[in-house]
Parts: C-alpha cells; structure tokens; sequence
C-alpha cells in the first residue's frame, strides 16, 4: 500500500507539473496594457544649489546663477546690487521630476537636479524651494533638500583631475511634494481603454476573449493596439479593473530579428522561420608584411648604402567547411544551431543573416539598430 500510494503521489506531481507548464508562459493583462489614464506627468523647474564647496558656477560667467542668487536674496530682504557676490558655493540647475498617477497632496517624489552652468560638482549642495510647473505652466510640485550625486571627483594641484560618474547630477530622493490634485476621477469612468505595449491583433483579440470570458459583452476589440472595456452592472471602474488586470493570457509576437550591429548582438523571436536554403561561410585573410633591406655598395666602387623597402604578400583562404542545408520550415533552434555548427562569429551571424534575408528565404522582419 505504502508504495501504491507513493507511486500515485509520484504521478500527481507530474499531472501537476504538465498542467502547470503551459501556464509558465501566460502573463497577467497589467504586465502587457497601460491603462487610459494611468500615466506619469513630466515637471520642470529651474533653480539655485547652495552650499558647495567652491566647486559651483564661476558668477562672471554664470550671469544667470548671479541674477538668481540676488533675487533669492532680495526676497529674504538682502541687498546685494551695491557689491556684486564673488563666490562658488552656489549653482544655477534644472529640476526634472515625474508626478506619479493620482498623487495626493502632501505626497512626496523624487527630484532629478542637473547642473546647467560651469559648476564642477553638486555634491552636498542643497536645492533651495524650486516650484516644479506642467506642461499646462501650473504648479504641481515644489522641491527642496540635500543633493545626491554618487558620483567622485577629485584634483591635484598639478591640475590632474580624476571623476567617476557625473558630479553634476544628481536626485533628491523624496524632494518634492505635491501641491495640487488632479481631477481625474477613475471610478467615475464608463467605458476605459487598454492600450497594448506591444501592439497584435492575435494579442489583443485573446485579451478581448479572457475579459469577455469572466465578464460577458465588458470588452470590444477596436484595433491591435487599443482593446476598450466597461464594467458590469452595478460595479465602479477600479474594482473592475483590479480583477481584470489579473486575468492572464498568451502573448503572440510577429516573426522579427533585431540586429545591433555596434555590439554585435543578434536577438530573434520563437516564430523566426527560413525557407529551404544552403549556407557556406569562410573567411579570406590577406597579409602585407612589410620588411626594409640595406644595399650595401661594392669596395671602391664609390657607392652609397641604400635601404629597400620590400612587400612580402600572402593569401590564406579558409577551407574545409561545408554547405549547411536549412530544410523549409526550419525553426530558430535549427537554424542557430546549425550557424553555430559552422563555427560563426555574431559578427559574420549578422551577415548571414542579411543575405539570407535578402534571399526571401528568412519568413521575419529585420531590424538593424
């Protein structure tokens, strides 16, 4: 009985692991849309760093930063426009945030500041209030506190210098505080679109079929990229879409060959086929070998030495590798595995995959970065 039921046990497992291996390759709606609405916004601003040290904009080349230094002063009721500020301490930059979807007021986010003088470092620096503006100019933030570079620079006297990373960037982490809230109001919306990162008819249409599956007539397909939604009778839009977001499905993905040739790297997708083709690949290699010779002149003959140049050119043709036949049909496994039966660099890949292309005999779409 106690090896019956071990053996009943060994096969449950391996129903359990069948079952489960097809599922290995489904994702959940929210790891493949965006949803209407749900977005960042992109903030900017423009202010002064105070407290570096030394390493700030020089002010007779910043007229900026000096315009702003004084007017930050003469807001605190400091006169300044008698004897013009000579120092490095302070920098003028640039704040750039983005808002996340449905901030609150009082909530906080991270600031990234960048130098847009002649200030060699930010480190330590401390951003004073910078109101941080939308694309519509109003006032959806405001920034402030100690600058964060991670980055190290250093000088010798000699005037050497030596850096890691960008000293004249940096973040401030939970630096800004939200001032204003959207009137986007999410569970008050009808009907909401779902936009497809990755835009497939076959994609969309199996998110439109798992949708309508556990809520019958709630999806319609309008195009590969857009798939529009509305929630049942008597449910909001957010609890809607928290249980549509995890509904899962099989993405589809068209045949494509992405090729960067600055790295070398080649990246194929499953569904890459090749019609029936023969492939040879050999390298030719030609050396110059350049070499000098002194003629020395006979005894009394009154010549002089002389140095010849002389060439010594040789060609070596790779041999011995043989046709390789890709059968119709041939799936990226067969075909990666027989390229690399012939001993191919990327490099000479990204070529055989060119003309293999230009063949008509590779059934994908080639993009060359």
């Amino acid at each position: 009985m106690r090896q019956t039921f071990r053996a009943l046990l060994i096969l449950l497992i391996a129903a359990a692991g069948l079952i489960a291996g097809p599922a290995a390759a489904r994702s959940r709606i929210k790891d493949i849309v965006s949803f209407e609405g749900v977005r960042e916004n992109q903030l900017v601003g423009y202010g002064i760093v105070v407290g570096l040290n030394g390493t700030g904009d020089a002010l007779r080349n910043a007229p900026f930063t000096q315009q702003s230094l004084q007017s930050a002063l003469e807001r605190m009721g400091v006169n300044t426009r008698a004897a013009t500020p000579n120092t490095k301490d302070v920098a003028a930059v640039m704040v750039t945030a983005s808002l996340p979807p449905f901030s609150a007021p009082g909530a906080h986010f991270d600031v990234t500041v960048s130098a847009i003088g002649d200030a060699k470092s930010l480190q330590g620096g401390t951003l004073v209030v910078t109101p941080l503006l939308g694309a519509d100019g109003q006032v959806w933030g405001v920034a402030q506190g100690t600058v964060q570079t991670g980055a190290i620079s250093a000088s010798g006297a000699s005037g050497s210098t030596i850096s890691k990373g960008v000293p004249t960037a940096g973040r401030i982490a939970a630096g800004a505080t939200v001032e204003m809230d959207s009137d986007f109001q999410l569970a008050n919306m009808e009907t909401l679109r779902l936009t497809l990162r990755n835009p497939d008819f076959t994609t969309a249409q199996r998110i439109t079929d798992a949708i309508n599956l556990h809520f019958p007539g709630c999806a319609q397909l309008q195009n590969p990229t857009i798939v529009a939604i509305r929630p049942p009778a008597g449910q909001n839009m957010v609890g809607f879409l928290s249980e549509v977001e995890n509904l899962t499905v099989e993405p589809d993905a068209p045949a494509k060959v992405v090729i960067d040739e600055i790295a070398g790297v080649v990246t194929m997708t499953e569904n890459v086929r090749i019609s029936t083709v023969a492939i040879q690949q050999g390298n030719l290699t030609i050396t110059v070998k350049e070499s000098s010779q002194v003629s020395q002149p006979g005894a009394f003959s009154q010549g002089t030495t002389a140095i010849v140049p002389q060439s010594d050119i040789t060609v070596n043709e790779e041999k011995g590798k043989q046709f390789l036949t890709m059968k119709s049909g041939a799936s990226l496994a067969s075909m990666v595995a027989g390229l690399n039966a012939l001993g191919v660099t990327p490099r000479d890949m990204i070529s055989i995959l060119q003309s293999i292309k230009t063949s008509g005999a590779l059934q994908a779409e080639i993009e060359v970065q």
